[in-house]
């Protein structure tokens, strides 16, 4: 039987690939042959925001965000000292380009009350090299993640462990922070658990390498001055306990609710920025 008449009349217009399992079916089923998921053709499950744009294109933009937000440091106030000829001051926002535009810690979380800085602040850097060095780790990591959590689980461990280890920091007492570093911390974090609970040689490698990594930051956080240890550990268990709750692939299928939480916390994080700039703009013109 061909495709066209089992879906009926209206023929390849009816059909769509699974919201869920990526399965060719009919529009017009109430549920999912393969996956079960209910009313897959429903616009509240077969969008462009659901269907997703894949690991690569993600992490691209993930990375293309940061680097205009950079950009956007640098020039919304001048730092007179940025081409310095230290590697680690080239290229270096002003501390009132960071702040308005939305650096995080005790001050901000506490005393200005200015929670959306929790998510802001993964998106700012102090310096070119900064932002260099965490694009570099977020491109060799994210596909990793990607390919063994799927791009929605991703999404959401980078973005929560962002979250919960700048609200670590904050917490112990950190006045200002910034930086992508936190949320790479959740990916390192996710793959650990991802290691030691898949176990065999591929989980044992895996975890020996990403190890490897985990090891690394904390001897660079103890021996560079400015660093947020604080973040990083409280990234790195956030990624770990949300990869214990969220799943892995092998383990648990990519689900349409994956899909729903990755795609509500970018939504979030796009409006965040935009009013992180606006505002950040606003008050630099004021």
């Amino acid at each position: 039987m061909s495709l066209s008449s089992k879906m009926g009349s209206s023929g390849k217009n009816n059909a769509l690939l699974c919201p869920n399992c990526r399965k060719l079916i009919s529009r017009s089923v109430a549920e999912c042959p393969y996956c079960k998921l209910g009313k897959p053709g429903s616009i509240l499950k077969d969008n462009p925001l659901t269907r997703g744009a894949g690991p690569e294109k993600t992490i691209r933009l993930i990375i293309i965000i940061n680097v205009v937000m950079f950009g956007l440091s640098v020039l919304v106030n001048f730092n007179p000292h940025a081409f310095s000829a230290s590697p680690f001051h080239f290229l270096s926002p002003s501390n009132l380009s960071l702040a308005v535009l939305g650096a995080t810690g005790t001050k901000a979380v506490f005393g200005l009350h200015q929670w959306w800085t929790l998510v802001s602040a993964s998106f700012l850097h102090g310096s070119l090299l900064h932002l260099l060095f965490n694009m570099i780790a977020l491109f060799q990591l994210g596909p990793l993640v990607a390919r063994e959590f799927g791009v929605n689980r991703m999404v959401i461990i980078y973005l929560l462990s962002g979250v919960v280890g700048f609200l670590v920091s904050a917490l112990a007492g950190v006045w200002m922070t910034i930086g992508a570093s936190a949320s790479i911390c959740g990916l390192i974090g996710a793959m650990l658990y991802y290691g030691k609970h898949r176990g065999g040689t591929y989980g044992q490698a895996v975890f020996s390498q990403i190890g490897g990594w985990a090891i690394g930051i904390a001897f660079f956080g103890f021996m560079v001055p400015g660093i947020n240890n604080w973040g990083h550990g409280g990234g790195m268990v956030a990624g770990f306990l949300l990869a214990m709750v969220l799943g892995y692939k092998e383990r648990k299928p990519d689900t349409f609710y994956h899909t729903a939480i990755a795609t509500v916390s970018l939504v979030l994080t796009g409006l965040i920025l935009a009013w992180s700039c606006l505002r950040g703009m606003a008050l630099l013109i004021s």
